[in-house]
């Protein structure tokens, strides 16, 4: 397994200039996520995190959250599918996020996100400035252009908390510093909408929509601690109906593809495809698997050639581990980059309903099953129009497998966003 970090080059470099202190674990025993700097680290030693299966898996969301496409940003346990912006002593502890020291940056999700409802639990010193960063790229030099940024700061601030900074004053809250407090985010195209403790604080719209980017938690001043960092992607469009209407078949291969009277898709026998008539690029996805055997497995493909067989990204669905360990997938795993990057744990049941949302933006890729992040890959290979030969970034099909004689899966739900490029903003004439 490819640890999704090592295709950073700024991670080599951290590790050139820092020792990076990691507990050794047997196979199967620990999984091993190290905190990835970018530039220069502040004078403590960057942690490496070690989970469990138990801890990995306590952090699986409920069934009908997951199935509403929820999914956890932070797993409680470690910083996998986050990455450090700058020289700030950001680590875990007692199932949170906190940082209270070194340069001011941004701690960011791994891949992009556009429209989303986002739910942060939060709790600050009182002299804390710190915040919530919506659409931002890595680094930003100004918040009133590049991203949006939900302030966390007192009342003495001219953006205190849940107002969002260079834009908008939010509405005057009761100080409650060192509690925690629960923020809630609702971005929607252009619209903006900020929640304290379940009070409406700001809204927000914006002239232009900013295009795609990360989520980034801000170390400024002071103390923060963050936990319970859930999110909710916004506009998925179903490809599910009777009919079948949105996928293309090919009979002349052995398996078959049917809508079942519950409107679920149903697949069988041997090797086939079913592809869909469109085309994606960037896109956020949301399924609903069930793989009655333990040995048996599917896979959704995606960025494919269209017309050809199968030649595109896999992420696998598969519940099968080595040995009954959750942290050794015996086939890649559910949520694992086929051939790239197995899944960090399996996080589906056998036979039993699993939710698996895949993002894949440029050349990052990452996926959860049942809210829990299992994969987070960079593709740093060079460009090729075959993503089995190399980066494909362009447009492609989506297309479900069916593997071989054994295969009899089931998909309750498929549905699909598009992340849209960045809007090209008109130049006023003279």
């Amino acid at each position: 397994m490819r640890h999704p970090f090592l295709n950073r080059q700024y991670f080599f470099i951290a590790l050139a200039l820092v020792p990076l202190v990691m507990i050794g674990c047997k196979r199967g025993e620990q999984a091993v996520e190290p905190a990835v700097v970018k530039e220069t680290p502040v004078a403590s030693v960057p942690q490496s995190y070690e989970a469990t299966a138990d801890e990995l898996l306590e952090a699986r969301l409920p069934a009908e959250e997951a199935s509403q496409g929820w999914v956890r940003l932070f797993d409680g346990q470690t910083l996998f599918g986050w990455e450090i912006t700058g020289a700030a002593n950001w680590r875990v502890e007692d199932g949170s996020i906190v940082v209270d020291h070194g340069e001011k940056c941004l701690l960011c999700t791994s891949v992009s996100w556009q429209d989303y409802e986002l739910v942060v639990d939060f709790k600050a010193d009182a002299k804390t400035n710190s915040g919530v960063f919506l659409r931002t790229p890595l680094e930003t030099d100004d918040v009133a252009l590049e991203c949006y940024e939900v302030n966390i700061a007192p009342a003495d601030n001219p953006f205190p908390t849940g107002g969002v900074a260079q834009r908008k004053k939010g509405e005057e809250l009761v100080e409650n510093a060192d509690q925690w407090r629960t923020m809630k985010m609702l971005l929607d195209g252009n619209v903006l909408t900020v929640s304290v403790d379940d009070k409406i604080v700001c809204e927000y719209t914006d002239p232009i929509d900013l295009a795609a980017g990360r989520i980034g938690l801000q170390h400024d001043s002071g103390r923060v601690e963050f936990r319970n960092i859930r999110l909710r992607p916004l506009g998925l469009k179903s490809l599910l109906d009777e009919d079948l209407s949105s996928w293309k078949k090919y009979p002349k291969m052995p398996g078959k593809f049917t809508a079942t009277n519950e409107g679920w898709m149903h697949v069988q026998g041997g090797r086939a495809q079913l592809e869909t008539k469109e085309s994606y690029d960037d896109f956020v996805l949301l399924a609903e698997y069930k793989l009655p055997k333990e040995d048996m497995n599917s896979g959704i493909f995606f960025r494919c050639i269209p017309g050809d067989e199968m030649m595109g990204y896999e992420c696998q669905l598969s519940n099968q581990m080595a040995d009954g360990n959750a942290l050794v997938p015996a086939d890649c795993g559910t949520g694992g980059i086929f051939r790239r990057q197995d899944a960090r744990v399996v996080a589906g049941d056998v036979d039993q309903w699993a939710t698996v949302v895949l993002v894949a933006h440029q050349e990052s890729v990452a996926a959860w099953v049942n809210g829990v992040q299992v994969s987070n890959w960079y593709d740093d290979r060079k460009p090729h129009e075959n993503p089995r030969k190399g980066a494909r970034k362009e447009a492609g099909t989506i297309m479900i497998q069916g593997h071989d004689p054994g295969t009899d899966a089931f998909l309750k739900q498929i549905q699909i966003a598009s992340i849209a490029p960045a809007p090209q903003v008109e130049q006023a004439s003279e």
